[in-house]
């Protein structure tokens, strides 16, 4: 077996070069060729991924976080190179859903030395513009993309405080933002949301922002997008939507609504979307489900 193993000293929670290297330790004591694939941007680190799944490479592992899984998606999409995750980000929530956040890096190698796998779902989303970008857990916009407008320029704390930090300082500013929606959903039907909201919440998997699950009943193998949206509300009752979403009991507010849908096209003016923690683009955008595009090292769901 041959794998390429990324690491992305660009992230920034930092190189992870000690998890990337203790990881390669024990799959080449288990007889796996593993190349450690490394590049001074993400752009770098993409071309030399998709180089190495271009020469047939048996498989990729990420030690990383949710950023660097989003460079390998972007190359393994469709393709059946399976993704392992060594998780060692600031936020990890892709490796979360998948039953990985808490693996320490022996046991993380181990998943894909057992050549343990199972297939899951993308999201594609189209811009304005006609280009596309997948993702692999939740996209938030809003009042959310907000928060990650202002985690992302902080150098302080590091891990998932940061982002309940930066939910508390942009909670002093809340405002809801105008929406227009269209969902694609599972029946087939269409339904079309229009109006005031303080956020809109796509979902191939539950959890963003270091562990929150914002789509609490999301399975990234059931061929649909779970949808969460929340209506204006005062401080108070948004606090209490807020707290109640570290949980993920935030659904049974009258101001919070789910969907499962296969399309979502999203419209605010001047919003940008975050997509796997990382800005995707500005509204409007087009998010479709993709079925079964990713296998991953992973325990049974």
């Amino acid at each position: 077996m041959n794998i390429a193993l990324l690491t992305n000293p660009a992230a920034r929670s930092g190189a992870h070069a000690g998890a990337a290297s203790r990881a390669a330790e024990r799959l080449r004591a288990h007889g796996i060729q593993t190349t450690i694939v490394s590049g001074g941007s993400a752009a770098e680190s993409s071309a030399l991924l998709r180089t190495a799944v271009e020469l047939g490479t048996d498989a990729v592992v990420v030690a990383g976080g949710d950023g660097t899984v989003s460079l390998a998606v972007q190359e393994l999409a469709g393709t059946g190179v399976p993704l392992g995750i060594v998780p060692s980000g600031t936020g990890n929530d892709f490796a979360g859903s998948l039953g990985l956040r808490d693996l320490d890096v022996d046991a993380a190698a181990d998943l894909v030395i057992a050549g343990s796998t199972r297939t899951v779902d993308l999201a594609l989303i189209t811009r304005a513009d006609g280009s596309t970008r997948h993702f692999a857990s939740v996209l938030a916009s809003g009042f959310d993309s907000k928060v990650n407008d202002r985690a992302n320029a902080m150098t302080w704390p590091r891990g998932g405080s940061r982002y309940t930090i930066a939910i508390l300082l942009e909670f002093l500013r809340l405002r809801a933002m105008p929406f227009d929606l269209e969902l694609e959903l599972a029946d087939g039907a269409t339904e079309r949301i229009d109006g005031q909201l303080l956020m809109s919440t796509v979902g191939n998997t539950r959890m963003y922002g270091g562990g929150i699950p914002i789509c609490p009943d999301a399975n990234p193998s059931d061929g649909l997008l779970d949808v969460t949206l929340v209506r204006p509300a005062g401080r108070v009752q948004l606090l209490r939507i807020l707290l109640r979403a570290y949980k993920g009991t935030h659904t049974s507010f009258d101001e919070v609504s789910t969907y499962r849908a296969r399309r979502v096209r999203l419209a605010s003016p001047g919003v940008t979307a975050y997509a796997d923690g990382d800005p995707v683009g500005t509204l409007p955008l087009t998010i479709d489900v993709v079925p079964g595009a990713l296998e991953v090292f992973a325990p049974p769901a």
